[in-house]
């Protein structure tokens, strides 16, 4: 079997890795997105505003990540939601709903106890690279 290529993910335009983990790793044609919080990169702390602007700021810097791996949001085909009050998910989605617009990716969303730096919300993502094209 021959060996696949793997490489790391990396851009200054989007938060900088909080613990021994990349932003995204990218295997074959498949990129997997760490979680991201509502953390601004100019400052590094968490945007204010609540869960609505987390979700929104968390958003953005996936956006920035697959901007930096040549991909869009279009390339998106599977996140994960976690937030600290699963009340909050239907609010979510209308932010969710505003960079996510048809052919939405697959989800699971789950109730936490806590998230990294006091975070109201957390978004991974698996994306593949290349054109897709809806069937």
């Amino acid at each position: 079997m021959s060996a696949l290529n793997k490489k790391i993910v990396h851009t200054p335009s989007a938060p900088a890795s909080i613990g021994p983990f990349s932003q995204g790793v990218v295997v074959d044609r498949t990129m997997y997105i760490s979680g991201q919080v509502g953390m601004d990169v100019a400052s590094g702390q968490l945007v204010d505003g609540g869960v609505l602007a987390q979700a929104k700021q968390a958003l953005v810097n996936i956006g920035e990540i697959l901007k930096a791996a040549g991909c869009n949001y279009s390339n998106v085909v599977k996140t994960t939601m976690l937030l600290t009050d699963i009340n909050n998910l239907s609010s979510v989605n209308e932010v969710y709903k505003t960079f996510f617009t048809s052919n939405f990716p697959a989800r699971a969303a789950y109730q936490v106890v806590a998230l990294p730096r006091g975070g109201l919300v957390e978004i991974e993502a698996v994306a593949v690279l290349g054109p897709l094209s809806d069937s």
